[in-house]
């Protein structure tokens, strides 16, 4: 499912009061703004984020290449040890991350970047933080031959290996047919994508933009025109809340870090300290926060960000407003298309 690319919606304006009138003077009548009706609200909200997201589904006819790369994104023989596995760092049981600052690799050796979440990761502009890899096809290469993450030594020692496990030679005879050299580091990574590619997680959020009013809480309600009135939507639009463009990190007051960001990929000076803009999708449930792992709450993360993207001290009531929207955006995948299968 390729996302939307959804107009903002305009900002909202505060009205300013007038003058207080002399203690003699009538009170001039009270006028109040009425709230906008559930299908106003509703359509307004489709401005900014689109018509949600769907759950997935599976044809008969794709299987034997999802059963293929469920197994492998399971299989911690991808590793150089037989220890770590894809869901070793993005765990499915646990909204697709491990909750840790940086993920151990073999050896325990850690990178210098938190590991995001692979649900709903197919349908973002591009794939790591930095945005080196075009889709998730290319990002399932990546950790294989890392040295501090899986650490296989060669995309030919993936394929041995591969081919010394009988299970593995008749699943991937049965995902490629036709093929007489199934097994190869290529298709590994397109069983794995495509799996992937299948981690959707709707939630009652896409339930209130399908137009059931009820869906979401008046307080979820308040939360999500709250975001959007603090200018969050101004990277976080769209049908995942982000995803889908590069943004500085520090925009208005600069972010403390060492890490360039997409200026080690593409070496232009105007790429410093730009990052992929994350998802929010099931954000309640993927800290710790930003590339480097280093913010432990959502309190805090919504803060940072006021302060660094925007140049607001945020009242504890918006960011609890805000932080109940944000929860509203839990959603899940099937459980038996993540439960960890039989390994060949």
């Amino acid at each position: 499912m390729n996302p939307v690319r959804i107009a903002l919606l305009a900002a909202l304006t505060a009205c300013g009061g007038a003058e207080p009138a002399p203690a003699e003077a009538p009170k001039p009548a009270e006028t109040t703004t009425k709230a906008p009706s559930a299908p106003t609200a509703i359509s307004n909200a489709a401005k900014v984020f689109g018509a949600g997201i769907a759950a997935a589904t599976v044809t008969d006819a794709e299987r034997p290449l999802l059963d293929l790369g469920r197994a492998l994104y399971f299989d911690p023989r991808l590793s150089k040890d037989d220890t770590i596995s894809c869901n070793s760092c993005h765990q499915l049981d646990r909204y697709g991350v491990d909750g840790e600052p940086t993920s151990p690799g073999v050896g325990g050796k850690r990178g210098g970047r938190n590991s995001p979440t692979s649900l709903n990761a197919f349908a973002h502009i591009a794939q790591f933080w930095d945005g080196r890899a075009p889709d998730v096809e290319a990002q399932a290469k990546g950790p294989v031959l890392n040295p501090g993450e899986m650490a296989m030594p060669s995309e030919a020692a993936v394929e041995k290996k591969l081919k010394g496990v009988k299970g593995y030679v008749d699943l991937f005879a049965k995902a490629f047919p036709g093929e007489t050299q199934p097994i190869t580091y290529d298709n590994m990574a397109k069983a794995i994508g495509a799996f992937e590619r299948k981690l959707t997680t709707p939630s009652k959020f896409d339930r209130y933009l399908g137009g059931q009013a009820d869906a979401l809480s008046a307080d979820e309600v308040k939360g999500m025109e709250t975001f959007v009135a603090t200018g969050c939507t101004a990277c976080h639009s769209g049908p995942l809340l982000g995803g889908q463009t590069y943004m500085k990190l520090g925009m208005v007051e600069p972010y403390e870090t060492n890490d360039l960001g997409r200026y080690e990929v593409t070496k232009n000076d105007a790429h410093k300290y730009v990052f992929k803009v994350p998802s929010l999708r099931n954000v309640a449930q993927t800290g710790p926060y930003f590339h480097d792992g280093t913010v432990a709450t959502l309190d805090d993360a919504v803060a940072k960000m006021a302060k660094h993207q925007l140049g607001k001290q945020l009242s504890d009531t918006d960011r609890a407003a805000i932080i109940t929207f944000l929860g509203a955006l839990t959603g899940q995948v099937d459980a038996t298309y993540t439960a960890k299968p039989t390994l060949p």
